[in-house]
Order: structure tokens, then sequence, then C-alpha cells
């Protein structure tokens, strides 16, 4: 897995970030969207079954922070397919950062409109565990009203990462068919 550039540092930067999902989706206190998004492959020499995925075909995976403008922000670029989102996210040097708090994120601050102070998080979907700074929606059975009301608010900043994966393979097409390459070049 090669990192290819680095998060914000600084509680600035990140609250420059929380302020365009606030702005742009409703959703205060969200520091990016975070997801994996399968690249096809073909197997490589070796493996087995390492880069197999769920999905039934062979790919490495892009994991990545989006902000509000659908702007890439950090990128983990190399899993085998294998591994789920949760397992992949588990592994991340950007997780491990954020939890020993190198990472800058802001302290924490009320929500609009009230005075309890909540920390600042990033969205991911359902495949995600719920974590102090990983929010997610609930699942959609017997939902309360204010439950609901969470998921639908929170959906559209979540989709902000899938939209940028779509932009990305739009514009980089190679991105939409089967890798012939060796996973380093992939």
């Amino acid at each position: 897995m090669d990192e290819c550039f680095a998060p914000p540092t600084t509680p600035a930067e990140w609250l420059a970030i929380a302020e365009g999902f606030f702005k742009k989706w409703q959703f205060p206190n969200c520091c990016g969207a975070l997801d994996g998004k399968h690249i096809a492959c073909k197997c490589p020499p070796g493996t087995g079954s390492m880069y197999h995925n769920y999905k039934g075909f062979f790919s490495m995976v892009l994991f990545a922070l989006v902000d509000s403008d659908y702007k890439f922000i950090w990128a983990d670029i190399g899993g085998k397919g294998s591994a789920s989102d949760a397992q992949y996210y588990i592994e991340l040097e950007l997780k491990t950062c954020l939890e020993d708090g190198t990472i800058g994120f802001p302290d924490p601050q009320p929500l609009p409109h009230d005075t309890e102070d909540v920390s600042f998080f990033w969205v991911g979907d359902d495949a995600f565990a719920l974590r102090p700074n990983l929010m997610k929606p609930y699942a959609h059975r017997h939902l309360t009203d204010e439950e609901w009301i969470f998921t639908s608010r929170l959906s559209p900043a979540r989709r902000v990462v899938e939209n940028a994966f779509g932009i990305l393979a739009n514009r980089f097409q190679v991105l939409l068919t089967t890798m012939q390459h060796s996973p380093r070049t992939v």
C-alpha cells in the first residue's frame, strides 16, 4: 500500500473541510467522506484468492477520504481486493493517526443551536464499524424518527466519496476496465 498524499494536519484545515460539509450538505462536524473502490485487475501470479473480492472479480482497492467538493484529500492505493472496507480501514495509517491525535483533528465543538460538544468525524457507509470519529447510517429497519432523520442527513454527505469515484472513473476510463498489469503498475 502506497500513501499518495497526506491529509490536512491542523485543526484549522480540518475546520475548513467541516465548514464545507455543513454549508453544502447541512452535516456539521464532518471532516470527510471515506470509502473504498475496487479497481478490476487480472489475477496476479501466485496470489491465489488474495485479490478476489466479494463482487466476484480480482481487484485492488483505492481507499479515499474526500472533502465536500469531491476533492481527494487522502488516498491509499494497492489494497488486496479480498479485504472489506472495514478490514482495510483497521490497517490504515490514517486511522492510527486519528486515534493517536497526530492528524490534528479539532477539539469537539457544539453542533449548531446546541451547547454540548460533539467530536469531529468522518462519514462512511454501513460496511464500517461505528467509531467515535466515524459515523455511518443506521440500519434501515425499524428506525425511529430521529434515526431516520439522521440517516437521511448523513447519506448525501457520505455519497460525496462515491460521486468522487465516479468522476475519477469517468476522467480515467481505464478504471472502468480490467487492468492487465501487475499490482505495482495498477
